[in-house]
């Protein structure tokens, strides 16, 4: 595990938020098939406790200012992410980048989120019975569990490669490399 160099990583964070925007912008996207989690699992392996808090709380923090769809469910639904985060960073800590790990941790980590934000928030904050909010989480979850399988197999190991372990897309070697290639030497 590294420390996060917020100088030296920023841009790496922000890659990472603007993948999670991408796929959650497109149109005609099923209701919970989003990448946080599993972008949130290279960024927590890497940075850490405070890495992989800050990157899932931030994803849906940002998510919600760019659509103006910011509330108390923002708060609920971002810490949950950024606790996610921090269970994968414990979840990573011994175990290698690779497909079948993200896999596992997806699933578990899936099904523990939706049954706290889909039955916490049903129950309390939209006066839903207990057994409304579980039958009407179901297909919600089998979603959200798909698309949250098949990213963990496919793009968080890319992530992690091309971006979380790349060093080159650090910030000071990206801007240093950019000035010398304007002719600017430093």
């Amino acid at each position: 595990m590294q420390e996060i160099n917020f100088k030296k990583d920023w841009l790496k964070f922000l890659i990472g938020w603007m993948i999670c925007l991408a796929i959650r912008l497109l149109p005609f996207r099923p209701p919970n098939v989003e990448p946080i989690l599993t972008t949130t699992m290279p960024f927590s392996k890497k940075y850490g406790l405070l890495g992989g808090f800050i990157f899932g709380f931030l994803s849906i923090v940002i998510y919600d200012l760019i659509q103006n769809k910011f509330g108390s469910w923002t708060w609920i639904t971002g810490i949950l992410y950024g606790l996610l985060g921090v269970f994968s960073y414990f979840y990573f800590k011994n175990r290698e980048s690779k497909a079948w790990n993200y896999f596992k941790f997806a699933m578990v980590g899936t099904i523990i989120y939706d049954a706290i934000s889909g039955l916490g928030i049903g129950t309390l904050m939209f006066g839903q019975s207990l057994s409304e909010a579980a039958i009407g989480q179901i297909p919600f979850t089998l979603m959200h569990l798909a698309g949250n399988l098949v990213f963990a197999v496919v793009l968080s190991p890319l992530v992690y490669k091309l971006v979380v372990a790349n060093d080159n897309l650090s910030a000071d070697l990206v801007w240093k490399r950019s000035l010398n290639y304007l002719g600017i030497k430093v």
